[in-house]
């Protein structure tokens, strides 16, 4: 993590000096008389900020910046006679509950950690996707899940993958709230529940010479939303070789934050007798089936088989555990 450490005062200077010293990572000290300027870029480029103030001071000039809790960078404030260091702002996803430890143990001063699930030894939804890389649907329900934890209530987890959650009180027969770890776009519930998506998703495609990303993009969306499978869980989109530089399946791979993953004509027809074969692909490019193939070269378990549509072909694989 890359810190931008702020400081006021001689004192806290020299704090700021020690932890430039000793952290491992980045740390660019700004001191009362040029930080002001700075602040725009110190919260764009920085994922720490270390106030070595006030709280109230930290508080103020960080305000303006603070966009929400999945963006905002990791804030701790440090008291410039260096006796705490305070989690502040975004303290699970950004970071700043582990940034504050680290540096009380670099300092050594007394870690100040306020959030309720910490404080419990709870493990909070957002700490548990991050730790699993899972994409969390809606933040208000995984802050609605985890406030139920913090109050001990029961919770079932219902996962696809393998997966653990530092919790005492699961249950699989009475529960009032739900963890769902599952590929699927919609969850049907009878209780407050929270849904995370795992990245196990491949998604097979074929199509013809110059398809736009937005054709490619339509196509993907249609079949997910017809087998109810969420864009999220996308982990890679697999072609065959002679497609790897297609622009509009470059723009696609990139527009959904995935792996591009190519698989040559030889691995292809390894496998392509387990698929419906095409003549038309065949006597085009020299194998007989590509969305198919590619998809299970990339995750192993096909759960959607090919489905054209406008010169674009679909079929999409999830891994198995």
């Amino acid at each position: 993590m890359n810190i931008a450490c702020l400081t006021f005062t001689h004192r806290g200077f020299e704090l700021a000096e020690r932890l430039q010293g000793s952290y491992q990572g980045r740390v660019e000290v700004f001191a009362k008389e040029t930080y002001k300027d700075e602040l725009p870029r110190i919260f764009e480029e920085f994922e720490g900020v270390v106030f070595v103030a006030s709280t109230g001071i930290a508080v103020r000039l960080s305000a303006p910046f603070l966009k929400g809790k999945t963006k905002d960078p990791a804030i701790v404030v440090v008291d410039d006679m260096g006796r705490y260091a305070i989690s502040l702002v975004s303290g699970h996803l950004g970071g700043a509950n582990a940034l504050a430890q680290e540096i009380a143990e670099l300092l050594d001063c007394q870690p100040i950690i306020t959030t309720a699930s910490d404080a419990r030894k709870i493990e909070s939804i957002d700490l548990f996707a991050q730790k699993h890389h899972l994409v969390i649907a809606d933040m208000l329900d995984a802050k609605l899940i985890t406030g139920m934890m913090v109050d001990g209530r029961p919770i079932r987890l219902d996962s696809e993958i393998p997966v653990t959650l530092d919790y005492t009180h699961l249950s699989d027969d009475e529960y009032d709230g739900c963890i769902y770890v599952t590929s699927q776009r919609h969850v049907e519930s009878n209780v407050p529940c929270c849904v995370l998506h795992p990245k196990t998703l491949h998604v097979g495609l074929g199509c013809r010479r110059g398809k736009t990303a937005k054709e490619i993009m339509d196509a993907i969306t249609q079949v997910f939303q017809e087998e109810n499978l969420c864009l999220s869980s996308i982990r890679s989109i697999a072609t065959t070789e002679i497609k790897q530089e297609e622009p509009g399946i470059l723009e696609a791979v990139n527009r959904l934050g995935a792996e591009l993953r190519i698989f040559t004509h030889s691995q292809i027809r390894s496998v392509q007798d387990r698929f419906v074969r095409s003549e038309f692909v065949e006597r085009t490019i020299g194998v007989s089936a590509v969305s198919e193939p590619c998809a299970y070269l990339a995750g192993g378990d096909v759960i959607v088989g090919k489905i054209a549509m406008h010169g674009v072909t679909v079929a999409v694989a999830r891994e198995t555990p």
